[in-house]
């Protein structure tokens, strides 16, 4: 591999890795803001407990989120000096910002931990709101550097020198809203469903009380209803995507799907191959018309084709099966929450276990979204790191020995997963969910 490549190949590694914790580092804070609502509006303890077993995991998890964000930054100042010249003068401030939003996370992650037991209801949810307000503040902050990535605005570039700077132009750009929203909305989704494979994972295991089977189950309800409710929302913000793509990025819109030639009437192709030879897609489902109703609401929408583009500026070609797998995941999310929804609401018995099993994949597709998501944004700019301003390989570092890093870090992150999970397991192994017969309630956790 070239150096370029290298320096994608590194940084896209460990982005890929810090992605896993950050994701659930927003969409976990979510789940346990609804599970102390529901405990002060219930007055059932086994949402107190959910959501205290659930922080002690997300701290774990915040172990390994934090110093691999740190690592994802130092990262960017070494391997891409070129593009880091441009955003220390034009999008600075999202970073800096940033910084107080993960000090409001950690104040009041503080508290939640160390003094729920002892707060007002009103403090004590007020006091987990902002933890989730500070994650979230922080996705959405980093989120607005990429948007800037892909649509910049604040600055001109003349004779390679960045003038005419306007820092809140480039934080307020024209993708930041959608791209903000669709990110923190997938978030709270892939919280979500990693709670629903660990209850469904737990209901799977023999033998165990009545009681505890009954506290997994209020698990594993909560954690799909609001999965299911958040993807919905999550697909509607998606056509909103596609809308800010036609808009902004009509090249990247015509690698997801494929198409070659202008038109209105634009097909949607799901999925299928894209030959560059013969410039088409093979083998690939077309819903007629559906294409230009995505990019703008009209069946008659013009939609770009990517022969109206240099070739040498088109994306790669494999983003359209990206972009498949992350609209089929989505999709198939969609279904599988309803569906096991309904069947408690309308059969009223318990979930069969091939239902279960099934469930074990949720968490672990929704984070394989988040990834080819991600991956998609990101390759679909391709050749650009910031668009039609700076191309990667103005951008990247011209160091040698990229390789030897690569690998070494790829160990150095395969490490950390098995650690995380080694320890994750035998905490909560030795902190096992019990409870106190109390009379007329619902129980107790006497060990999270």
């Amino acid at each position: 591999m070239d150096n370029v490549m290298l320096a994608r190949s590194l940084f896209g590694s460990s982005m890929a890795f810090h992605i896993i914790f950050a994701t659930l580092g927003v969409g976990i804070p979510f789940m346990i803001v609804i599970a102390e609502i529901l405990y002060q509006v219930k007055k059932d303890k086994d949402y107190a407990m959910l959501a205290k077993r659930w922080t002690k995991g997300l701290a774990i998890l915040l172990g390994v989120a934090i110093p691999s964000g740190t690592l994802v930054g130092v990262m960017l100042s070494l391997l891409w000096p070129g593009f880091m010249e441009i955003v220390g003068q034009v999008i600075a401030l999202p970073f800096q910002i940033e910084i107080w939003a993960f000090f409001l996370e950690a104040l009041f992650m503080s508290i939640y931990v160390y003094a729920a037991d002892r707060l007002p209801a009103a403090v004590r949810i007020l006091s987990v709101v902002f933890v989730a307000i500070g994650s979230s503040m922080s996705a959405v902050l980093i989120t607005d550097a990429h948007a800037w990535m892909n649509t910049p605005s604040g600055f001109r570039l003349e004779n390679g020198q960045v003038v005419d700077v306007h820092p809140w132009a480039a934080v307020f750009n024209p993708s930041l809203a959608t791209t903000a929203m669709h990110v923190l909305l997938s978030a709270y989704m892939t919280g979500a469903f990693a709670v629903a494979s660990v209850a469904a994972m737990k209901l799977l295991k023999r033998p165990h009380s009545e009681r505890e089977r009954a506290y997994h189950y209020k698990s594993l309800f909560l954690s799909l209803f609001i999965g299911g409710i958040i993807s919905l929302i999550t697909a509607l913000s998606g056509h909103e995507t596609a809308q800010m793509l036609h808009a902004h990025q009509p090249e990247k819109l015509a690698a997801a799907e494929g198409l070659f030639e202008t038109q209105a009437y634009a097909p949607l192709s799901i999925g299928g191959v894209v030959d560059k030879e013969t410039r088409s897609i093979k083998g690939a489902i077309e819903i007629p018309w559906a294409l230009s109703f995505l990019a703008g609401n009209r069946f008659d929408t013009i939609v770009k084709g990517l022969n109206d583009f240099p070739e040498e500026e088109w994306p790669p070609l494999f983003v359209h099966t990206l972009f498949n797998l992350m609209v089929g995941i989505g999709m198939l999310l969609i279904l599988v929450s309803v569906f096991t929804v309904g069947f408690r609401i309308l059969a009223k018995r318990p979930y069969p276990r091939w239902l279960l099993y099934s469930l074990l994949f949720a968490g672990p597709l929704s984070m394989v979204g988040i990834e080819t998501g991600w991956v998609f944004s990101c390759t679909g700019r391709q050749p650009w790191t910031i668009y039609h301003i700076q191309k990667t390989a103005s951008a990247a570092t011209q160091a040698q020995h990229l390789g030897s890093l690569f690998v070494l870090f790829l160990g150095l992150y395969a490490f950390l997963l098995i650690v995380t999970a080694v320890v994750m397991f035998y905490y909560f192994k030795r902190h096992p969910v019990t409870f106190e017969p109390v009379e007329g309630r619902s129980g107790e956790g006497r060990s999270l």
